[in-house]
C-alpha cells in the first residue's frame, strides 16, 4: 500500500495494490495492521472503527461539510466503489496550525484511493458522475444531536470544488448550513 501526505500532517491518501490480469482484479481494501502502522509510523492516534456507510449519488449531489461534535466525532476513512467524486476534509480544530484549511483529492472505482480523515475535520464530497457509490467507515456512532454542518462554499475556506457541467444538487440542511466562522468546533 502506498501512502501520501497532504499539506495537512492528520490526512492521508491510502493507494492499495492492485492485482489485475485478464480476468479482472484483486485488492485489500482494508488491512488494520497496515492501517494501523501507517498512522503510528507519522505518529497520528490509532482509531477504532465501529460502523460502515454507504451513499448513491447522480452527478451534481454535493453533501457536506459534515461533522460530528464530542462526545461522538468521528474519524473518516473513505472510498468511491463506483463512479467519481471529489472528496475534501476541512480542518475545524480550533487550536491547530492548518484551521481553516483543506485538502481535496479524486476519489474513484478505478483508482482505489482511500482519504482518511480524523475527527476534528468536516467532510463533503461532490459525485463528478452519476452512480456514484461512497464507503464510509467511521470511528463513532451517528449521532443526530452531535451532527453539524458547515455551507459548502463558505468563502473562508474558499474550497475549489471542481466545475462539473450541472446544477450542485443539496440538501435543504446542506443549503442553510453556517459559515466556519459561526460553527460549533472542536477546541
Amino acid at each position: 500500500m502506498n501512502v501520501i501526505e497532504t499539506k495537512i500532517k492528520d490526512l492521508l491518501i491510502f493507494e492499495p495494490r492492485v492485482f489485475g490480469d485478464d480476468r479482472g482484479w484483486f485488492m485489500e481494501s482494508f488491512n488494520q495492521q497496515a492501517f494501523e502502522s501507517a498512522l503510528s509510523e507519522r505518529g497520528l492516534d490509532i482509531p477504532h472503527f465501529v460502523q460502515d456507510n454507504h451513499s448513491f449519488s447522480k452527478k451534481g449531489v454535493l453533501r457536506g461539510l459534515h461533522y460530528q461534535l464530542n462526545p461522538h466525532a468521528q474519524g473518516k476513512l473513505v472510498r468511491v466503489v463506483q463512479g467519481r467524486a471529489w472528496d475534501v476534509a476541512v480542518d475545524i480544530r480550533k487550536d491547530s496550525e492548518s484551521f481553516g484549511q483543506w485538502v481535496g483529492v479524486e476519489l474513484s472505482g478505478e483508482n482505489h484511493k482511500q482519504f482518511w480523515m480524523p475527527a476534528g475535520f468536516a467532510h463533503g464530497f461532490i459525485a463528478l458522475e452519476d452512480n456514484t457509490q461512497f464507503l464510509y467507515k467511521t470511528t463513532d456512532y451517528y449521532s443526530k444531536e452531535c451532527e453539524r454542518s458547515i455551507v459548502w462554499n463558505d468563502p473562508e475556506i474558499a474550497i475549489e470544488w471542481p466545475n462539473i457541467g450541472v446544477d450542485i444538487l443539496l440538501t435543504e440542511k446542506d443549503r442553510l448550513a453556517c459559515k466556519l466562522n459561526n460553527a460549533k468546533i472542536f477546541g
